[in-house]
């Protein structure tokens, strides 16, 4: 859903519809494109973006299945019609120019990787065509429009390094400026207000973000004059510009915080937020007197909050508490890996639980490309706290909870720090008493494998289960075959083992795949998708082999009453990477949860179904 002007757009059905803001409680909206004309499998709205004037909306049309989308692009006048519409399309703004015409900048999206600019106008002046190539294969662009819509930021980056060229919005005719050429390992992100570019920066020392500004007509990194600093050990997830003020959203030592910076007398408002809060989501927001977003947590529901800049004060959404708040707990503890840093866990469970090593715990990790975790609200992590289990989120090095560097210590040839954090956070949960080895699960999705399967092989002991979705375990042989369409963009994250010994080395040292040995295993259940481009499933199959056959020689090896793990592969037909929502894909995971720790299921499935409304 997105508001512009006086109306709000969204989906409705099977229809791109609007309606006025006023009546958006309603029934009463205006259908302006049926989505089944493009004649695809369940497809939804990803993303909309109206013209400025109003006379087209855009919209990334995408499916369950599938990465591939398609822009469609809108006439709105009595009778809406579709205009045109693009396939392979990732990012898209529109702006105005000199003559009021409508003018749509999309990216062109081929194999994944993001190298190509478009601009398209409509009407009676229509044509299209492409306004920049990016030439090194490990870029990737999306555009983005600065808030006041004063600018067409053109982002280029790779995982480490960024370089961001501003499209006049009043002139996009004209060519685009260079705010400063990329320098390796300096990642910078630019809006603007009052002439003035504010670039969220990791430029100097130390080398997390920082803000800093420049006038529009001086913007190359020489005048970047430092504005505001962040505390250590803090992530920042997002920025807001306003008028009179920069609301920043950040993560400080596993806690959420908004601060509001005055930007007329440099003050600054640091608000702490619940600490029931994991996450936050943002919305679209054009009012300049109101910053609103969601606060959730993984078995919470999202809850709006609003900033009113007039009042200084952070507003509650009123109404039904949830009853989860009162009924668990969340805690924040922490580990201390074998080198002495202290890693942050994130634990929920049942305000009424007794004897908590006797209960299932469900472990989650990630720990790559400076990534958060996932702590958004997922329906059946509430039902398995109200049935009686811990679920722990260990924010290991490699992943982005603590900053940069907190991503930089565990990649590359420090991708061994993000498994001894593992480790250590699991045997810290269970030496606090958190559940005990034999009622432990482990779940991660795409490159969170690598991590799991890592542990597989060095401490199966510390496990029961393991449930992994889509996959990343056969790291060395990936990194190797420059065909597939991430190898090259991913270099910076695991190293170049084609062209350097050293790092060829050290992947050896950890990846899942070429470590299988014959050992006791836990359980391990695979969620992998037909055609998915970023975790092929080639590799995956030749996991689960090789794993198969290990077993079965540790089984022969070690004779009557060995009791071999079930190691499950279930494959998906699609495109996509991971499918969220999946009801069969969570059933499924559940099942096999149940089953492996001993657990009854009376209750646990209908409970399921109420969530995911079947």
């Amino acid at each position: 859903m997105i508001k512009h002007g006086g109306f709000v757009y969204y989906q409705e059905g099977c229809c791109l519809v609007r309606c006025k803001d006023e009546e958006a409680d309603n029934d009463n909206y205006e259908v302006l494109f049926n989505l089944e004309e493009l004649k695809l499998d369940q497809p939804f709205i990803d993303c909309i973006r109206v013209a400025p004037d109003e006379k087209y909306v855009a919209a990334k049309i995408r499916t369950e299945d599938s990465e591939a989308s398609t822009c469609v692009v809108v006439k709105l006048c009595d009778q809406p019609v579709m205009e045109a519409s693009f396939p392979n399309v990732s990012s898209f703004e529109w702006v105005k120019d000199e003559e009021d015409e409508d003018v749509l900048f999309y990216t062109f999206q081929r194999n994944l990787r993001c190298h190509d600019v478009y601009r398209a106008t409509f009407g009676d002046n229509k044509r299209n065509e492409r306004f920049y190539t990016e030439k090194d294969p490990s870029y990737f662009i999306f555009l983005y429009l600065t808030k006041d819509s004063r600018f067409l930021t053109m982002n280029i980056m790779n995982k480490t390094t960024s370089e961001v060229w501003l499209i006049d919005g009043l002139s996009p005719w004209d060519p685009p400026v260079l705010i400063q050429k990329r320098i390796r390992g300096v990642l910078y992100y630019v809006e603007h207000r009052d002439d003035e570019l504010y670039i969220l920066t990791n430029v100097g020392e130390p080398t997390e973000f920082k803000l800093m500004r420049t006038a529009a007509d001086t913007p190359a990194i020489m005048n970047w004059d430092l504005f505001f600093t962040m505390k250590r050990n803090t992530k920042v997830i997002d920025m807001d510009m306003f008028k009179d003020h920069c609301v920043l959203f950040l993560k400080h030592s596993n806690l959420l915080y908004v601060n509001v910076i005055g930007l007329a007398d440099d003050s600054v408002r640091s608000l702490k937020l619940p600490p029931w809060a994991c996450g936050f989501i943002m919305d679209s927001n054009y009012d300049p007197k109101n910053c609103p977003f969601q606060l959730c947590s993984p078995i919470r529901p999202p809850k709006y909050y609003t900033y009113k800049f007039a009042e200084n004060k952070l507003f509650e959404e009123t109404g039904h508490e949830d009853p989860i708040t009162k009924t668990s707990r969340v805690l924040r503890i922490e580990a201390k890996s074998k080198d002495g840093k202290l890693v942050p866990m994130t634990v929920f469970h049942k305000t009424d639980s007794e004897d908590l090593q006797k209960k299932p715990l469900l472990v989650h990790v990630y720990g790559a490309y400076g990534m958060d975790l996932k702590m958004n609200f997922r329906p059946e992590r509430r039902v398995l706290v109200d049935d009686g289990w811990i679920l722990a989120y260990c924010h290991v090095r490699g992943g982005g909870e603590l900053g940069l560097q907190w991503h930089a210590d565990g990649r590359l040839t420090k991708k061994l720090n993000g498994l001894a954090d593992l480790e250590a956070c699991i045997k810290t949960l269970h030496g606090q008493g958190f559940s005990q080895p034999s009622l432990t699960a482990l779940t991660a999705f795409s490159a969170g494998g690598v991590l799991v399967g890592a542990l597989c092989n060095s401490n199966p002991e510390l496990l029961r289960a393991v449930t992994l979705e889509a996959p990343f375990l056969d790291v060395l042989n990936t990194m190797m075959d420059t065909t597939l369409p991430l190898t090259l963009e991913e270099l910076e994250e695991w190293g170049n083992p084609s062209s350097d010994e050293k790092h060829k080395s050290y992947i050896k040292r950890y990846c899942p795949y070429q470590n299988i040995k014959p050992q006791h295993y836990p359980s391990i259940h695979i969620t992998a998708y037909e055609n998915d481009e970023r975790v092929p499933l080639k590799g995956i199959m030749n996991y689960t082999k090789k794993l198969q056959e290990a077993i079965t020689k540790h089984t022969e090896d070690t004779g009557e009453g060995y009791q071999a793990p079930n190691i499950i592969l279930d494959i998906h037909p699609g495109g996509n990477h991971v499918i969220e929502d999946s009801h069969k894909k969570i059933t499924a995971q559940f099942k096999f949860l149940y089953e492996e720790l001993g657990l009854d299921n009376t209750n646990v499935f209908e409970d399921l179904k109420k969530f995911l409304k079947f």
